[in-house]
């Protein structure tokens, strides 16, 4: 019950199976100290592998380690449900301001049309109208996303009332027409018709002008806002360009039904060479101030411009946990996964992150600190603004920003346009205890963790339908150099003031330090999983056992902890609706992973720690061509160039075929002598061999562009075999 006795609009359920989990994580925890115990009391003597060895006890304890760090979000999974009824019954007209926030950097990786269909799904929303105000933030400064709002504005008045009227989900149109069948009914068939060509007329429009690169002087003539790109030197040296396309509070700004529409706004920061803008952080800080002006909704939703809305209710989802009466007012913010609409049947590139977020998110939510995550998520406005939780604390869900007497939109956007120039936030708080964390690459990471630091909880929600629906990376070098991003700046976290352990401690619960720690530590991973793969192999080649015979006892706690937590693994994606074969893509990409982009990003998070490098913010290519796109979809790998991660990838799959080989060859000599003491090596040899099958395919039997080059076939085999003579002893 809440506190005036009302009944609650969220409620949390605890996951089944807690106690067998529990009793079943400590079994394997057994096995793991019975693995460490065999290597400290059997190393082997001088010239008998002991540095081999010896190794291997530091990567096998550093695996221990980080899989008791993981146990920390599985033991306590929960999840979320609200009711939306309570809350229309409850508030009906006193809802509160949203505030939705799309950021965008480039229109050639980020198409204007990409860009419009995110904003066209979330300016029509199931919620009042007059309550809702859409922010566009465009870093690159283009007056081609400009032009494409600009006629989404348009369309915005036919597409609303439509989508209302006939309870359209998803509201993209993009996602919308493609997948929804002609209707039978007579009246909606016409009204449907009429709608998919007025968006199809809309988006030749803008992909006519895309395609030429500029907007014609016809075109500027109708929208005094293009005159500001008169003043526009390029995409890094432009002023602040604020154009409010929909004023929600003007009573003419109603769409063809006659409704009131939602304030939309078009904004492009000052940039300038001489200042650091600081990425994404930046963009989001300085759309806070601007949208404090405007319309300064208590609650902010913030998505990435590929990243639709695909469920209309989602607002009001999230405000059920905000305006509970019990356990709202303690809510920083809300997060959503993030679901991906171009994920191939077996999630080829492990894009879909299924396990984690239903996993170890929903185990973070537990204990009240899920991470946010970038995109997809509600904020309590004041939670951004610095402020601490206090208890008894309660937000003023009627407050609207105060025009200035008869200021007229104009007067408004100059006065706006102050708090997006370069030098606003000089001497000032934001970036530091105020808005987005700046100086890391995964500042929402930061932010969220100084959220929690401040007394704030947060909430993970995966509700029936998917909130919002976005682009995966399409090839493996886009999903490799998005990871290398991620793991980099998580481990310049750890290495931080911002570390959870120093920013938290005291402030938040330990499992929740630890939880935050599971991820700053994930470039760690790298050498010892590098050391395993190729250390291992070598010393199968060279008859070297460093595993137990499979007739010692010592044999069985390597076999059940191996046996254990790969069979759980795979449970756990069919539990969670995936395919054998998606498990088996996992496993590789994670792999690919830890030994590429996790190596690079623990190196470029060591030469920015010690100052010789900086750390560059690249953003993922949102658009493919149609050739790449079949391949994709036909689930065969991407490579197609010379990448330091493909020469690493090659090399490793080839020392793992030369060493198998070598010790096929062997044992066949050998006549099967020492072979049982090689059982654990040879086993996984073979599956690694087994799971570089497509790198295989693309070094020698592929013929089409997405292959590996030829030249990569002759360096990866060179040092394979250059690996296979060094010495072991």
């Amino acid at each position: 019950m809440g506190g005036e006795g009302r009944l609650p609009l969220f409620e949390t359920k605890e996951a089944k199976g807690r106690i067998v989990y529990r009793l079943f994580s400590i079994s394997i925890f057994a096995g793991i100290c019975l693995i460490w115990v065999y290597r400290v009391t059997h190393v082997p003597g001088e010239g008998m592998g002991r540095w081999a060895w010896l190794g291997m006890l530091g990567a096998e304890l550093w695996f221990g380690f980080y899989w008791i760090l993981t146990q920390t979000v599985r033991w306590r999974p929960v999840y979320r449900y609200t009711f939306k009824e309570r809350l229309s019954q409850r508030y009906k007209d006193d809802l509160p301001g949203v505030d939705i926030f799309v950021c965008t950097a480039d229109p050639t990786i980020e198409p204007p049309m990409l860009v419009v269909n995110t904003v066209l799904s979330l300016i029509a929303y199931d919620y009042p109208s007059d309550k809702l105000a859409i922010y566009l933030s465009d870093d690159g400064g283009s007056d081609l996303t400009f032009y494409a709002l600009l006629e989404a504005s348009h369309f915005a008045k036919d597409w609303i009332p439509f989508c209302k009227k006939f309870k359209v989900d998803p509201r993209s149109p993009s996602a919308y027409f493609p997948q929804a069948s002609e209707p039978l009914d007579f009246h909606y068939k016409e009204e449907w018709s009429t709608m998919k060509k007025l968006y199809q007329e809309m988006e030749d429009r803008i992909q006519s002008v895309v395609k030429l690169g500029q907007v014609n002087e016809e075109i500027q003539a109708e929208h005094e806002g293009f005159s500001e790109w008169n003043s526009v030197l390029n995409s890094r040296n432009h002023q602040t360009i604020l154009q409010i396309l929909i004023d929600g509070r003007d009573p003419n700004a109603v769409d063809n039904a006659g409704f009131v529409m939602p304030t939309l706004v078009y904004l492009s920061r000052e940039k300038r060479p001489q200042h650091h803008h600081n990425f994404k952080a930046g963009a989001l800080n300085a759309l806070i101030r601007v949208s404090s002006e405007i319309s300064n909704g208590p609650i902010i939703l913030n998505v990435d411009c590929d990243m639709f809305s695909n469920n209309a209710e989602t607002v009001r989802d999230a405000l059920c946990f905000f305006m509970d009466e019990d356990k709202g007012p303690e809510i920083g913010f809300v997060q959503y996964p993030q679901r991906f609409m171009n994920i191939t049947k077996n999630d080829f590139y492990a894009n879909s992150f299924r396990v984690i977020s239903k996993v170890e998110l929903s185990g973070m939510d537990g204990y009240g600190g899920p991470l946010y995550i970038g995109s997809g998520c509600f904020f309590r406005r004041e939670s951004l603004s610095g402020k601490k939780y206090i208890k008894g604390y309660k937000t003023d869900w009627k407050k609207r920003a105060q025009r200035h007497g008869s200021e007229t939109v104009d007067e408004l956007e100059e006065r706006g346009k102050v708090l997006a120039s370069c030098s606003y936030e000089l001497g000032t708080q934001w970036g530091k205890e105020m808005g987005l964390k700046y100086g890391c690459l995964v500042e929402d990471v930061t932010t969220g963790l100084a959220i929690h630091s401040r007394g704030w909880k947060s909430i993970y929600f995966e509700p029936t339908r998917d909130a919002f629906m976005g682009l995966a990376p399409t090839t493996l070098l886009q999903s490799l150099g998005q990871h290398k991003r991620w793991v980099e700046g998580h481990l310049h976290i750890f290495f931080s003031r911002h570390c959870s352990f120093i920013q938290g401690h005291g402030k938040i619960k330990l499992p929740i330090q630890m939880a935050y720690c599971i991820y700053n530590l994930w470039a760690l991973n790298a050498l010892p999983t590098l050391y395993y793969v190729v250390i291992s192999r070598l010393c199968l080649l060279h008859a070297i056992p460093l595993f137990p015979e499979i007739t010692s006892p010592w044999f069985i706690p390597f076999c059940y902890v191996i046996t254990a937590k790969y069979t759980y693994s795979l449970a756990e994606h069919l539990w969670h609706g995936e395919t054998l074969k998606a498990w088996w893509n996992d496993q590789r990409i994670w792999l690919y992973r830890k030994t590429s982009a996790y190596l690079f990003g623990t190196i470029d998070c060591a030469l920015n720690l010690l100052g010789i490098a900086k750390s560059a913010f690249t953003i993922t290519v949102k658009i493919a061509d149609d050739e790449l796109s079949k391949r994709y979809e036909q689930e065969i790998m991407e490579f197609g160039t010379t990448s330091p991660m493909f020469i690493i990838l090659a090399t490793l799959a080839m020392i793992n075929l030369v060493c198998l080989g070598g010790a096929i060859k062997r044992v066949v000599l050998d006549d099967g002598v020492g072979v049982e003491s090689l059982v654990l090596q040879f086993a996984q040899c073979g599956l690694w061999v087994l799971i570089n099958l497509p790198i295989y395919e693309g070094l020698f039997l592929r013929k089409d562009k997405g292959r590996m080059p030829p030249s990569l076939a002759f360096t990866s085999t060179a040092l394979a075999v250059l690996a296979s003579v060094m010495p072991m002893h």
